[in-house]
């Protein structure tokens, strides 16, 4: 049955999901416990093993070639394996890991996040370090013991004195509510219980009503704003639900399963996290973010009151799973046929971390498995809050942001400002096939060196509306403040998305032509119909259209309107029914590609030619099925 999914609460949305159950049990425990020795083994073998060297027990990271300090915190996940499979060489590893990693402790308890100078990561070697020392401290001598409590101590002082969002974004705050309480556990001191308590509240202050946290991005007179749903699924909802568990705080559990509900809508068929939209896109890699913990420990703990929670877990575990080359976790599905070489090993610690987590104190026995809010058919839901929309139809699932966050300050200085918006679609998924379309930075930039490679120029993979004059480069994409509603479904339609804005600069000043984008999205395909209105310059626009390139795929121009797009499994027809446009296939191909994720794509181009006299312009085309 088609419906228009409306507001609901966490309990009944929690209730309704527990009710389409698999007949066949699935052990999330065991699955997730396969994996997290498969990345563990790959990891032991980076483990720098000659007592001489200066650095012995430190991880080495092939591609970067330095110790990361956050390597470290795979000292969890071997202290798990060991416990797991009684092998001492796991035990070795841990202890030894974490005695490095004591070693690399500042006078003040931080841990640098090496080779960057930021201590804010000391919250995640902390809970990794605490919940490894009940583990571990009987294989420790006497003046281990007394060193592994005075650096836990000494981190988690380090993190009373100093957390908080005005420190940090938010998802340091709320991994630290669950760190200082994991350290409480051990070594009790009621400053960490009253510490993480306030920033409990601290955090949800920074929550809307559909359960996003605005805390990621810039910081304005002091605060920050901005939402990141993969950040939020990968790090700071399993903070607060493990602080929440663990001091019986029910209104910051109560809360988190709200958000829960909601943030499931953004697991994919595929077990994609979608992490398009969100203001650190940037790193996302589809499975999560490249270094954010992942989404198993989150989705474990909550499996037992809603068997969908053990779908997700289990369904990213399989994606992640296909990311996996020689035990370490890439950047995205193609990125094996894009870069040379291994990828760094933060995705792979985190990963295994995240793991860790979920094994020991996650979904602990066989459980049903349920369908997947994307998984059902035929619905559409607007997230107002944030301005982004969903559409599920038989064969598609299809993501579309407008969502309005901008970075003041620093506009395009802001790595946060170089993500989809102004209507475009920032995901569009087939089923039996796969993404079609995806989104990627706007402009490249080297973030973070340390996570961001120097690549060659490369070219946006979002859909978007284009435009460079003498005065510079505009897009739908830098348009933030873009009108965009909802039509609900008619007859053969599932929803109608439109989004009314200006093509804007990097700098928020628009370039005198206004736009709508309309999409609308039916069981076998996505019509997309632009509007141009000419108010102040007379450009000749680009309509961009990057087609993921999935291996075998072919593209065939039929004639100068159609194009037939040859996918193993799936065939698709791009079709222009209306207006005055020159399409071209494949322009400067060998530059659509992206690091985050690790996708490569084929452009189709609809060229809008020079309008000297008429001011306003309609064009029509599909993307369908064939």
């Amino acid at each position: 049955m088609k419906k228009s999914i409306l507001a609901t609460s966490a309990l009944l949305i929690l209730a309704i999901g527990s009710c389409r159950e698999s007949a066949e049990p699935v052990d999330l425990r065991a699955e997730c416990s396969e994996t997290l020795r498969q990345l563990v083994d790959r990891l032991v073998e980076v483990q720098v093993t000659d007592p001489a060297n200066p650095d012995y027990g430190a991880l080495t990271c092939p591609r970067c070639n330095v110790y990361h300090t956050r390597a470290a915190e795979a000292v969890y996940p071997f202290a798990v394996t060991y416990q797991q499979t009684g092998d001492p060489g796991y035990l070795q590893a841990a202890v030894l890991l974490g005695n490095w990693l004591i070693r690399q402790q500042q006078p003040g308890g931080e841990w640098k996040e090496t080779p960057e100078e930021w201590t804010g990561t000391t919250t995640d070697q902390l809970l990794m370090m605490a919940l490894t020392f009940p583990i571990i401290k009987d294989s420790l001598s006497i003046a281990e013991r007394q060193t592994w409590e005075r650096s836990i101590r000494a981190a988690a002082d380090y993190l009373v004195r100093m957390m908080s969002p005005g420190f940090a974004s938010i998802n340091y705050c709320a991994t630290t509510t669950a760190s200082l309480v994991m350290t409480h556990r051990y070594f009790p001191d009621q400053r960490y219980v009253e510490k993480a308590r306030d920033l409990a509240a601290q955090v949800l202050s920074k929550m809307d009503a559909a359960g996003f946290i605005h805390a990621e991005g810039g910081r304005i007179y002091g605060n920050k704003y901005g939402a990141d749903v993969g950040y939020e699924i990968d790090m700071s909802l399993w903070g607060l639900a493990l602080y929440a568990l663990e001091v019986g705080d029910q209104e910051v559990l109560e809360t988190v399963r709200h958000s829960l509900a909601e943030h499931l809508y953004f697991v994919y068929p595929n077990g994609a996290i979608d992490g398009s939209w969100g203001i650190r896109s940037n790193k996302w890699t589809t499975y999560g973010s490249a270094t954010a913990d992942g989404c198993q420990i989150l989705f474990s703990l909550f499996a037992h009151e809603d068997p969908r929670c053990r779908t997700a877990a289990m369904k990213n575990l399989e994606y992640l799973r296909t990311m996996i080359k020689n035990g370490l976790i890439g950047y995205g599905p193609h990125y094996g046929q894009l870069f040379d070489g291994p990828p760094c090993i933060y995705p792979t610690f985190a990963r295994s971390k995240n793991l860790a987590m979920a094994v020991a104190m996650g979904d602990q026995g066989p459980g049903p498995l349920a369908l997947l809010p994307t998984e059902e058919s035929g619905w559409f839901r607007h997230f107002p809050t944030v301005d982004v929309v969903l559409v599920r139809s038989e064969n598609l699932l299809t993501t579309i942001t407008a969502y309005r966050y901008k970075d003041l300050k620093r506009t395009y200085n802001s790595k946060y400002m170089h993500r989809p918006a102004g209507g475009s679609i920032s995901n569009l998924w087939v089923e039996d096939h796969g993404f079609l379309q995806i989104s990627s930075q706007t402009e490249y930039h080297r973030w973070e060196p340390m996570h961001f490679p120097e690549l060659d120029s490369t070219h946006c993979l979002t859909p978007r509306i284009e435009f460079t004059d003498e005065n510079g480069y505009f897009t739908n994409l830098y348009e933030y403040d873009g009108r965009l509603t909802v039509t609900p479904e008619q007859v053969g339609i599932i929803a109608l998305v439109s989004t009314s804005g200006e093509l804007t600069d990097r700098n928020l000043l628009p370039g005198g032509v206004a736009y709508t984008w309309e999409h609308t999205i039916s069981d076998h395909a996505v019509d997309k119909r632009v509007e141009l209105r000419y108010h102040g310059a007379r450009p000749t626009v680009r309509i961009v259209e990057p087609i993921v390139e999935q291996p075998g795929m072919e593209f065939h121009e039929v004639n100068d309107r159609t194009v037939d797009i040859r996918g193993t499994e799936r065939t698709f027809r791009f079709e222009v029914f209306e207006g005055n446009v020159t399409l071209t296939l494949g322009e400067d191909e060998e530059r659509f590609y992206s690091i985050y994720p690790s996708i490569k794509a084929f452009p189709i181009v609809l060229e809008v030619p020079l309008q000297e006299k008429e001011s306003k312009i309609k064009i029509h085309y599909r993307l369908s099925m064939q």
